[in-house]
């Protein structure tokens, strides 16, 4: 380690800026918001040095430069000169920040624009919010060492606390639950802790569809509870020692009726553990995500939702299919193809009208009673149609047609993957000629 990485305190305390340009600009901007008193200058004098902490110089004359670099080591003072490494005697990182974060990258000075693309890697890996656990820890900070004058005791509590339910609510934004999260947290330190509980939208498969918030829980989850659509590619991110349970649900066959699934996500929470129950696609579309939610809030467990790309987004991205078009489709629709009490529950009259597009999720056992239903209210049946299977993930079939074509092979062609059925002019109004949604029923 060629240079010693600190952090220097210049609230309040002179810095020289010698020189023009672009590059001290720069410089500038950064030591106004450290605080520091900018005194600016042209052209070199030692004099100007007097009571600085440090030097900053670019697009000054060479002889200007030099002079500051000598000066500045006889006096022990700090210099940089943008761009020189001969002259300088410390070099300023690509800086990444959040409020009371900060995280500086260093090659050295043999490759900045590498700093600056590890620097751009943290920024994306980084929560937005996450100054503010670091705030919850500064906020408490006496409270902790009071409570717990031991150490290892403070230590252990400040990990748990700060990657437990108090972070947690923060890096949502909900800093107020946050606080008082940490402040019942600290209270009843000697006590085992409730947990925290992520309902998180696993995408329709591919595991580079997941949002970073949702593979940041996937790293730190102790427990996952997920289903049947929750591709291996994505449980593949989890902490490896994370323990996992299935409760997937195929075709009205349940592994785990919803019922016990709220309990079981209410039970781990109570034992302290971090629970991620992931979820095909997004929570709150069709994944009953909204009871879990309302079981969790009802016994008092600390929860989340993160959402995540939707089957209907999935599939028709991935098949060149827009979902609404300003010429086809000013509308669109999500319809679940679920029976209520043995029948398709849907307001046809106002699924059968004109220039939307409808996104029908599970309905592959109900395809001919929603084309009977659709056909009462005057539904065209040549109307753009389009069957995907495993939709957004590697494996996705399609078989287009009219509506009526589709419905008629759809169970000789229909596969074990999830199945989403797509029906619009706008189906028309991809990157294929619309002629062919007209055409016999084909595969791809």
């Amino acid at each position: 380690m060629r240079h010693f990485p600190a952090f220097l305190d210049l609230a309040g305390r002179p810095v020289l800026l010698l020189g023009a340009g672009e590059a001290l600009a720069a410089k500038s901007a950064l030591l106004r918001d450290a605080g520091a008193v900018l005194r600016e200058a042209a052209r070199f004098e030692e004099a100007l040095l007097d009571g600085c902490a440090i030097a900053v110089a670019a697009g000054a004359p060479e002889e200007d430069l030099r002079a500051l670099h000598a000066a500045c080591l006889r006096r022990g003072i700090p210099v940089n000169v943008v761009d020189r490494p001969e002259l300088c005697s410390f070099i300023t990182p690509a800086i990444v920040s959040r409020e009371d974060i900060t995280i500086g990258i260093s090659t050295g000075g043999a490759a900045p624009v590498l700093a600056r693309l590890i620097r751009q890697r943290v920024e994306a890996a980084l929560p937005p919010l996450i100054g503010r656990v670091a705030a919850l820890g500064r906020r408490f900070q006496q409270a902790v060492r009071t409570r717990l004058p031991n150490l290892p005791a403070r230590r252990a509590f400040m990990e748990r606390a700060l990657t437990g339910t108090p972070a947690e609510l923060a890096l949502s934004g909900r800093q107020q639950e946050a606080e008082s999260a940490f402040a019942s947290l600290l209270e009843a330190a000697d006590a085992r802790p409730v947990g925290f509980v992520q309902l998180v939208g696993a995408g329709p498969g591919a595991a580079d569809l997941l949002t970073l918030r949702a593979l940041r829980a996937l790293g730190e989850a102790d427990v996952i509870v997920h289903d049947r659509l929750v591709s291996a590619e994505v449980l593949d991110l989890a902490r490896r020692d994370a323990r996992r349970i299935f409760v997937g649900k195929k075709r009205s066959a349940h592994c785990v009726p919803q019922g016990g699934i709220n309990t079981l996500l209410v039970e781990l929470a109570r034992e302290g553990l971090r629970v991620v129950r992931l979820k095909g696609g997004d929570p709150f579309v069709f994944g009953r995500g909204g009871e879990e939610a309302q079981a969790l809030a009802a016994a008092g467990i600390p929860f989340e939702v993160v959402p995540g790309v939707t089957a209907a987004l999935g599939c028709a991205a991935q098949a060149g299919i827009p979902l609404t078009h300003r010429d086809a489709g000013q509308i669109l629709t999500f319809v679940t193809g679920h029976t209520r009490e043995g029948r398709l529950d849907l307001d046809f009259a106002a699924l059968a009208r004109s220039r939307q597009t409808l996104a029908v999720y599970m309905g592959l056992t109900t395809l001919a009673a929603l084309r009977d239903g659709l056909a009462r209210e005057g539904f065209d049946l040549r109307t753009p149609a389009a069957l995907i299977e495993s939709g957004g993930s590697p494996r996705q079939r399609e078989l287009r047609g009219s509506l009526a074509e589709v419905v008629e092979q759809a169970h000789g062609w229909a596969g074990d993957g999830p199945i989403l059925l797509l029906l619009g002019e706008a189906v028309a109004m991809g990157a294929e000629p619309a002629a062919r949604f007209y055409a016999p029923v084909r595969e791809s």
